[in-house]
């Protein structure tokens, strides 16, 4: 066998009693949590989501009626394409090139 040193000894005494402390109680599973405590985080929660979802709805509320005020000018609609009736006149002359004197040095 190995020879064990003072430190193992003293780890292996120290975990051997802890160990003799745990029963199979303390094993068996914990019961469920009971009491008011689910209740009320439950109803926090929901209360929660439905101050959100109002306030929500408030904001879009006072958004669509904010843009519908008679005060603020409407913008203009689109500008719609017509066909012309009747051909354009020209009144402009043909361009005539103009003869433009070289410069030679």
């Amino acid at each position: 066998m190995s020879h064990r040193t003072p430190l193992e000894e003293r780890l292996r005494a120290a975990l051997e009693a802890r160990g003799q402390l745990i029963s199979a109680h303390d094993l068996s599973p914990a019961r469920p949590p009971a009491g008011s405590t689910w209740g009320t985080r439950r109803i926090r929660r929901v209360l929660s989501v439905a101050v959100a979802a109002t306030a929500a709805a408030a904001a879009a509320v006072v958004l669509v009626l904010s843009s519908n005020t008679p005060d603020r000018p409407r913008p203009a609609p689109p500008a719609q394409h017509s066909s012309p009736t009747a051909a354009p006149t020209s009144t402009v002359p043909p361009v005539v090139p103009s003869a433009v004197p070289s410069v030679s040095r």
